[in-house]
């Protein structure tokens, strides 16, 4: 068997996109952003289904990272290509799109690849929460106000600005424990 191994709380890596089978190059996106993220040492989360979810799940889980995927169903009740088999931990959540706000609020930086509706719901929650988001080729959308949302046009950029977003000590931390002042 295979060994992963993790640093103790590692930072979380989302990314979200389609259960669809995208085009080629969307596709090769995220198997190679999958990849880049587990060989950078963090942990991706996705939604371990099909599609954009599954080519990001294979492309961490060949380079020995840990795949984390927040399933909509529960296990009394499988849901076809749920886990997709690249997942290492499947979290059985039984709350179908609901499961979006764990999607959204668990990693330290959400990365939107492509996607539609689920997607768009997963950056209006995560940017909600205060999650930073990267979208890569992502749906347009319009929130009035300012966000931590940033545009992209490559894997290459996603890694620069995940980099940026995790060396700003106040804006990430590592775990949920509240700090003093969030105690006060």
């Amino acid at each position: 068997m295979l060994k992963i191994s993790v640093t103790r709380k590692p930072f979380i890596i989302g990314v979200m996109g389609s259960h669809n089978d995208e085009s080629p190059a969307v596709m090769e996106d995220a198997r190679r952003l999958g990849e880049a993220i587990a060989r950078r040492g963090y942990v991706l989360l996705t939604g371990g289904g099909p599609g954009v979810m599954k080519a990001a799940c294979e492309g961490a889980y060949t380079a020995g990272g840990l795949v984390i995927g927040i399933l909509p169903n529960d296990k009394q009740h499988p849901l076809e290509r749920y886990p997709n088999e690249f997942v290492d931990i499947p979290i059985y959540t039984g709350m179908f799109d609901a499961r979006n706000v764990i999607n959204a609020k668990t990693p330290h930086v959400l990365v939107a690849l492509h996607g539609g509706p689920g997607t768009l719901s997963e950056i209006a929650l995560a940017l909600r929460s205060g999650t930073p988001v990267i979208g890569l080729n992502a749906p347009a959308f319009t929130i009035p106000g300012k966000h931590d949302f940033i545009a992209v046009n490559s894997v290459e950029e996603v890694l620069q600005e995940i980099e940026k977003i995790l060396e700003q000590p106040t804006n990430v931390r590592r775990d949920a424990r509240p700090t003093d002042k969030e105690r006060m």
